[in-house]
């Protein structure tokens, strides 16, 4: 049976991803010594893009670009006791990937991101952050 654009396209894009998630990997063994702690109940995601609601719950406007995001509930916040789920830190793949020559400075792109991404968990505000 003949593939089509379609199956060929989902191919290429399977593809991306699977480089993409690789290099969330690496970016994850670059982060500083020790920060792993930081991460603890904490589910790092790949989406291609972040969905509309995303993009409203962080305050995006069209045109602006989101290459991660925090959505839990900030270590500042959380009571004493009781489970809680784990927080998530989506890292979105195109926006990255369009923002970035080279797989080096995604990898880079992508570190930074967590790292701010990680500030959010702990309850830092935007103002607050140096990058």
């Amino acid at each position: 049976m003949a593939s089509t654009r379609s199956d060929d396209r989902k191919r290429i894009d399977e593809h991306h991803r699977r480089r993409f998630e690789r290099l969330v990997r690496t970016a994850l063994r670059r982060l500083p010594r020790g920060f792993g702690h930081y991460l603890d109940n904490v589910a790092i995601l790949v989406a291609d893009e972040p969905t509309p609601e995303q993009r409203e719950a962080a305050g995006i406007k069209p045109g602006e670009i989101l290459f991660g995001l925090y959505e839990g509930i900030p270590r500042s916040r959380v009571g004493i006791g009781g489970a809680i789920l784990p927080d998530r830190i989506t890292i979105f793949r195109r926006p990255i990937e369009a923002a970035c020559r080279t797989e080096a400075e995604m990898v880079e792109e992508i570190r930074r991101t967590i790292i701010h991404e990680v500030a959010h968990l702990w309850g830092f505000e935007e103002e607050q952050l140096p990058f």
